[in-house]
This record gives structure tokens, sequence and C-alpha cells, in this order.
């Protein structure tokens, strides 16, 4: 298990009991190796997003292991699945999450202050190319650039692990084709895992993997030998 991030085996999540239950996972066997760009695709409702809180340390299986390098995280309590969130894993939501009454640059410093080993809330905001905007409050900022900030204060904490739950939902094309070119390239500068769950065909093309959901399982894996990049796609 050393180069592997995540590790699950007969992973199952069932929300309710009896003729009304929802079997939202029914047994999910995955390998993620370190340093990967991996999108979950499918539909609303196949089971990705489950498995994103699942191995975010969010939510916690109904049955099957989920691991996190070395660490079962379905053994874990309350207080290990925090230090678990807190120490290794950034999320990344459709929706951007930000304080309305504070700039992009005190946004970041939110999770620089809690860290234990963060990059400089500046330095975060210049990697995904917002340098000249740290001043500027949300409300000054366009979607694709909020999103950006979102990513920042995400990766200022130096995540092992990167989710993001369709992090372009709420964008149009060409600001989501940045969007997705800028978690390529923090995939790659970091070494940071990235998980991307989305609908959208199309960012499959960037991944290093494929992972395919449809009613709770995965149907398919696919191993993408040449990932092109973010720019490439045709949306």
């Amino acid at each position: 298990m050393a180069d592997l991030t995540f590790r699950t085996e007969g992973l199952t999540k069932v929300y309710g009991e009896g003729p009304a239950a929802v079997h939202a996972l029914r047994g999910v066997d995955l390998e993620i190796p370190h340093g990967e760009l991996v999108v979950l695709l499918g539909p609303s409702g196949s089971g990705k997003s489950t498995l994103l809180n699942i191995l975010g340390g969010l939510d916690r299986p109904s049955g099957g292991h989920a691991w996190f390098r070395d660490t079962e995280l379905s053994a874990l309590d309350d207080d290990g699945l925090t230090r678990y969130r807190r120490d290794h894993v950034g999320f990344v939501f459709q929706f951007y999450n930000l304080m309305p009454s504070l700039t992009a640059l005190e946004n970041v410093e939110l999770v620089t202050e809690i860290a234990p080993d963060p990059l400089p809330a500046r330095e975060a905001l210049f990697l995904v190319g917002l340098g000249e905007r740290v001043g500027h409050f949300p409300a000054e900022l366009s979607g694709g650039e909020q999103q950006r900030v979102a990513i920042a204060r995400a990766i200022a904490k130096r995540p092992t692990v990167l989710f993001c739950d369709e992090p372009t939902g709420a964008l149009d094309s060409r600001t989501g084709t940045a969007v997705l070119q800028v978690l390529q390239d923090l995939n790659s500068r970091m070494d940071t895992t990235v998980l991307i769950v989305t609908h959208a065909a199309a960012t499959a093309r960037l991944a290093d993997r494929v992972i395919h959901f449809a009613d709770g399982r995965i149907r398919e894996v696919v191993r993408n030998a040449e990932p092109v990049a973010a720019t490439e796609i045709a949306w």
C-alpha cells in the first residue's frame, strides 16, 4: 500500500431503512495510486459524491473498509477523522463558500491559521493566477476567480489529497477550462493526488485514471496513457 493514496474493499453506504432505504454504494473495491489526477464520472445519484465524502472523512460507510495510505479511515473516531481532514485533505465544491466580508487573501488566511504547515496565503493565490487580486472581495471577482480563491484556500494547507466535487458545475465552458487547468497544474507541481467528481464526460480526457460509476457501483476503470491539457478539451 506504500504507493497508494486510497484503497477500499467492499465499501457500502445505505441511507434510511426498510423499503425506503437508498443504497448509494454497493460494494466498491478501488485503488488510487499516489499523485494521480482521477476523475469519478457518472450521472447524478450514481454514488460518486458519496464515495468522495467517505474518502474525505466527511461521512462513514455502512460496511466495508476504506484506507488512506496505511490508516483505516473506516475505523477512525470523530477526532481521528477531524485530524485526518485537517492534516491531509483539501476540499473544493461547486459553490465557492467564500466569506463575502473578507478579501481573497483573508479567505485563504482562514485556513493557513489552523494548518500545521501551510503555504503563505499570497503564494497560494499566486499559484492559481490571482496574485494581483489578493485585496479584492468575492463580489469584485468573477465566478472563475472565486473558484480559484476556493482552490487556493484548499491548497494553502499543503494537502496530500484534493477533493473537487463538480468544481466547474457553476461555470461557463471557458471559465471551467481555466479552473481545470489550474487543478491539472497543481496536481503536477505539488504532487497532490486530485479527485474530481463530475458528470461531464469531456473532463475525463485530462485524467490519469477515470472511474465510471453507475447505480452505486464501479462499472469501469480506464487508465489514460496520455492525458490531454485542459485547454484541449472540447466541451
